[in-house]
């Protein structure tokens, strides 16, 4: 059974019935106002806490938050559908800031947290040790919160008590200031959170061990602001720290960086910190074959490409350089299904070689991050690169709810493709001679999409969080929200001690992460099906490459403290971390939003972004809410 934090608020405030079920913790009946005497019981404490769950739920999944953490950097292109176009190419302004609105959202949520932490103490039917816990949940969560609007907009309002009479003047406060009551929130929430979930706090809410990685976190972004070599030593100490006594807070690496991204794992040992989703409406906004909006988790599609509609079994290049697309007489090899999933193709992988800049004919993903796919197995257990034909025998045919057809396949030039049998598209991740339709000078009976052949419709899918639980292809994901995962504290520590000199203490990290990415298990294709032939393309044990074992993996993947920089550091980030949400944050922090988009990203983004764009613009409907007192500054540049 899933185990959920809590249950959501369609407000801030509830009012609450507690029971002792794991699946109906709370009943709630939602207020109109957030009003003092909100806060005067456990069980209206609790349901504040509820809401701002709900509201982080709103944000970290969602298509516009995803969109704006990854779109545009040295990891990520444009895909064929990219809603927000600006986002991508950092030609938003701010006039068209109206994608960053949802965080100011945000500021609801704090006075909530406010108003617990305030009036929490004189609540009336608490115990000591609950309430010590709901006050726990508040200061991580206020820190949660004020950390992604002071790495996102810079200086912001800094509210630290409970509003109850609106006011229509605001000003932005210093950003020491901010962090200041990050560190100290997040120190108090150590204090008071227990050190693995407790009920109500079920699943993977704020812990004590959660709350050390985001302190961690804030002291190695602080550092970076002021150049604090006090900070990168609390940072690196305070990860080591939780290192030293994962055992205590229940954390750990998994053997297999796979399992990491197993369904049965999402609540496991490697993950520190989620936002919870379920087709229980108290868990977000699920709609079984909805659309993606508030509280809905699609992150599994937002870099799905659109296979039933771009690609054929007789699709050849045109003149342009692009695959032709599916017809009467070019029948398409995939259609949706519960494993294909519903195709966002909002952002694709960075993974073609580049046409113009400082690594023209290179390819960041491929030559750069993941250039040793034959020690490091993260590469193919990160993206999908077969996929199996499950097309009816008229190209296409129904959706498959199972995602095997079975009976007779789609005739070809090249032969008749079996469905659930033969290869329908193999991305490989080096140039294949006679692609799309040939094998070298063998016949393939799919198509072969090699990188040259990729574009903004055709490339290799991000498989690490794909949901097949779903009941058909186009439901939300059910799935967690993974925020934070233990691996992260090694990379915290690592950055750290680089930016202290200790090159070897830098090394000794990413080498506990290196080291996990040798080890082979799990699923992979077997070459049979992968190279067209009749053999069936099953799932079987990922053994490792002729002349390579764990053993001499693992040595391949220990750096010495020589090897450790920024953009070693940076790169090992895209490796572990690609596609979870962290790019355009990581790049921010380090300084090297410019840099690294210039450098990998020059022809879609590289012309256009600027100093400006280390921070984002204010939305202006935001500023306009500010009319007494000064105007709202906005930030420089926009």
């Amino acid at each position: 059974m899933k185990r959920y934090k809590i249950l959501s608020s369609v407000l801030l405030v509830a009012t609450m019935l507690v029971s002792n079920s794991c699946s109906d913790l709370l009943t709630e009946k939602p207020e109109s106002n957030v009003v003092p005497t909100a806060f005067g019981t456990p069980a209206g404490l609790l349901g504040g806490i509820a809401g701002v769950y709900n509201n982080i739920r709103g944000a970290w999944g969602t298509e516009g938050f995803t969109i704006n953490q990854m779109a545009g950097t040295d990891e990520h292109l444009a895909g064929g559908s990219a809603a927000v176009g600006s986002m991508q190419s950092f030609t938003y302004n701010g006039m068209t800031g109206a994608s960053f609105s949802g965080g100011f959202g945000f500021y609801a949520d704090i006075n909530a947290l406010n108003g617990i932490l305030e009036l929490g103490p004189k609540a009336q039917g608490l115990d000591a040790a609950t309430l010590k816990s709901y006050l726990g949940q508040a200061q991580f969560l206020r820190a949660f919160l004020y950390f992604y609007l002071v790495q996102t907009f810079g200086n912001i309002p800094l509210h630290t008590t409970f509003i109850t009479t609106p006011s229509q003047a605001d000003a932005p406060a210093p950003v020491a200031d901010i962090y200041n009551v990050i560190v100290q929130d997040l120190n108090d929430a150590i204090t008071n959170l227990p050190n693995t979930p407790t009920a109500p706090f079920l699943g993977k809410a704020a812990t004590a061990g959660a709350a050390k990685w985001l302190l961690a976190k804030v002291y190695l972004t602080r550092g970076w602001l002021t150049n604090s070599q006090a900070d990168f030593t609390l940072a690196y100490n305070t990860a080591n720290d939780l290192i030293t006594n994962r055992a205590t807070y229940g954390l750990d690496l998994w053997q297999d960086y796979a399992d990491a991204f197993k369904p049965a794992n999402d609540y496991g040992k490697e993950t520190i910190f989620v936002s919870d989703h379920s087709t229980d409406t108290k868990y977000g906004a699920y709609v079984q074959g909805g659309s993606g909006g508030a509280g809905v988790n699609v992150t599994p599609w937002m870099g799905l490409f659109n296979g039933p509609g771009t690609i054929g079994v007789n699709s050849t290049v045109n003149s342009s350089g692009v695959l032709t697309g599916p017809s009467t007489t070019n029948l398409a090899l995939l259609t949706r299904d519960v494993q294909f999933g519903r195709p966002y193709t909002r952002i694709r992988p960075n993974m073609p070689r580049l046409t113009a800049g400082p690594n023209a004919g290179k390819s960041y993903l491929l030559d750069q991050a993941f250039a040793d796919r034959l020690n490091d197995s993260r590469f193919h257990k990160t993206f999908q690169t077969v996929w199996l034909l499950n097309s009816g025998p008229g190209g296409g045919g129904g959706q498959a709810i199972s995602g095997v057809y079975s009976g007779a396949g789609v005739a070809g030039s090249r032969g008749t493709l079996m469905c659930g049998v033969d290869t329908a598209v193999w991305f490989p991740d080096y140039e294949v001679a006679g692609a799309p339709q040939n094998f070298g000078s063998r016949p393939f009976k799919g198509i072969i999409v090699p990188p040259s052949l990729q574009n903004n419709t055709i490339f290799p899918y991000m498989k690490k969080l794909a949901d097949p639980s779903r009941a058909s292809q186009n439901d939300p994901s059910t799935r967690p929200v993974i925020i934070a995962r233990f691996s992260d504290v090694y990379l915290i520590a690592a950055e750290a001690a680089f930016k202290l000199g200790q090159m070897q203490n830098a090394a000794d990290m990413l080498n506990v992460v290196r080291r996990r990415a040798a080890y082979r298990s799990g699923a992979a294709y077997t070459a049979g099906g992968a190279f067209g032939t009749s053999t069936p393309a099953t799932m079987v044990g990922d053994p490792y490459p002729a002349g390579v074992t764990l053993t001499s993996a693992q040595a391949a993947q220990t750096i010495a403290a020589t090897d450790v920089t920024l953009d070693f550091i940076l790169d090992e980030r895209t490796r572990e971390f690609y596609g979870e949400s962290m790019r355009w944050l990581d790049l921010v922090r380090t300084k090297s939003l410019l840099s690294r988009v210039k450098a990998w990203n020059p022809v879609e983004a590289g012309t256009n972004i600027k100093d400006t764009h280390v921070l984002r613009p204010i939305p202006l409907d935001q500023i306009n809410l500010v009319t007494v007192g000064p105007r709202y500054p906005q930030n420089e540049g926009y």
